[in-house]
């Protein structure tokens, strides 16, 4: 198996019932404890209890989930196909250093974690432009033209 599948869980494997009774049982109100063997309680953290709802829910609505590292390598394709654009743009822009990279031989590797700060980045960067654009908008009254001729 390779790591990736390893990673997955597909909502088949998981009988539908057993599911809707653990998500009954961790929406429970009060405090979310995991009891072993010996009745030994341990109080699951509350990040670790979020993200443990959000990955049931997604299971219920038969989505596969897949954990990977913030430390996972990608390749200069798997990267570009994650990011939604094309191998030789990525490469232009871990070329350009927008993107940090390092080498394994002659193939280029990038981190999760800095292709999920790219993402964070290029969103923000097209949120700030279109919010520009739609005040520019905005403000030569070309949003609704009919309310700034009622005006006048």
């Amino acid at each position: 198996m390779t790591p990736s599948e390893e990673n997955r869980i597909d909502p088949s494997i998981v009988d539908r019932e057993q599911l809707d009774q653990l998500v009954a049982a961790l929406s429970s109100p009060g405090h979310v404890c995991l009891i072993d063997g010996d009745g030994n309680r341990t109080e699951i953290p509350e990040p670790i209890y979020h993200h443990l709802m959000r990955l049931l829910q997604q299971l219920r609505q038969g989505q596969a989930i897949v954990m990977i590292p913030e430390n996972e390598t990608f390749t200069s394709q798997a990267a570009a196909n994650f990011l939604g654009m094309s191998r030789q743009f990525f490469v232009n822009l871990i070329e350009n250093n927008e993107i940090p990279f390092h080498r394994v031989g002659a193939h280029r590797r990038v981190y999760f974690k800095d292709l999920l700060e790219y993402q964070k980045r290029r969103d923000g960067e097209r949120r700030h432009t279109l919010d520009e654009l739609s005040k520019a908008v905005d403000d030569a009254g070309m949003y609704f033209p009919s309310k700034k001729k009622d005006a006048g």
